[in-house]
């Protein structure tokens, strides 16, 4: 009765044995590859639970998520021959499952070397056509669109997808830096006397436009001045005679009055006159005519 229950006991733990060895678990953030014998049988294998042949076959699970990898300062040259030292980083992710792993042998370092000397190629040839100046100022979807041109199809050999290159860093050597730096003060110190030079030739242009523009003004108005003034003193004396022709007699009164008012009542002043002068006149007699 013993040895009975022990080959039951035996045949129930190999069939768990080999239901725990048949099943495996994909996760939501995790890619599957299913491996008979070192080959490739399946890698489409949605989140959930699924089955294999127990001991013939492998699963290998991989990173279905965005990586990311920093790689140390590389030199590269610039148009000008002169050397940068460029620090990066890569974001990547697995597009063809079964590709990577026949090229990488699913071992993420591996893959991340490999991916490290494409962008190096990369971003060589991307800086070997630029200056320092246009390589600082470049547009970043302009730098990553020509290193995914020239990585293009290397990657896609790699079974990766490049999600996007950033430069952390760019320096000079420390042997040359500061010529360049000298190079590049001289370079904006002769944009900035350009730039004020050309500044104050549009200043005495502007100036001497304007001292045009103020006497011709002036000479207007000046002109104007003495017409308005030269008609006034037409129609004063237009009044003036006009006046003195209606009544001559009130004409005397007035410029008596205006001669006692500017001579008299003035101290120090002394006047030699005859009493019976004319300039006493409305004195001697108020009502004469």
């Amino acid at each position: 009765m013993l040895a009975p229950k022990k080959l039951l006991i035996g045949a129930l733990a190999l069939i768990l044995i080999g239901l725990t060895q048949s099943m495996f678990i994909v996760r939501e953030t995790e890619s599957a590859l299913n491996l008979e014998l070192g080959r490739v049988v399946r890698y489409d294998y949605a989140p959930g639970l699924h089955f294999k042949v127990p001991f013939l076959q492998s699963i290998e699970k991989f990173e279905k998520r965005l990586m990311t990898r920093n790689y140390p300062a590389e030199q590269f040259l610039t148009s000008e021959g002169k050397i940068l030292n460029v620090d990066f980083y890569v974001k990547w992710r697995i597009a063809d499952l079964a590709q990577y792993y026949r090229s990488t042998g699913g071992h993420e370092d591996a893959a991340a070397a490999r991916l490290a000397e494409i962008v190096k190629d990369g971003l060589k040839g991307t800086i070997a056509r630029r200056t320092i100046q246009q390589v600082v100022a470049a547009e970043r979807s302009e730098l990553i669109g020509d290193v995914l041109t020239f990585a293009g199809n290397s990657v896609k050999q790699l079974g990766v997808t490049i999600v996007d290159v950033r430069v952390k860093r760019i320096d000079l050597p420390d042997d040359v830096s500061e010529s360049v730096f000298n190079r590049m003060r001289q370079d904006f110190a002769r944009q900035a006397a350009q730039l004020r030079a050309e500044g104050e030739e549009q200043a005495i242009k502007i100036r001497a436009e304007a001292e045009r523009q103020r006497t011709e003004i002036l000479s207007g108005a000046a002109r104007d001045a003495e017409k308005i003034r030269g008609e006034g003193d037409a129609k004063s004396a237009n009044i003036f005679a006009s006046s003195t022709g209606k009544d001559a007699e009130f004409f005397a009164f007035y410029r008596s009055l205006q001669a006692y008012r500017k001579t008299l009542g003035r101290d120090g002043d002394v006047l030699v006159l005859s009493p019976d002068s004319q300039f006493f006149k409305y004195f001697r007699d108020p009502a004469a005519k």
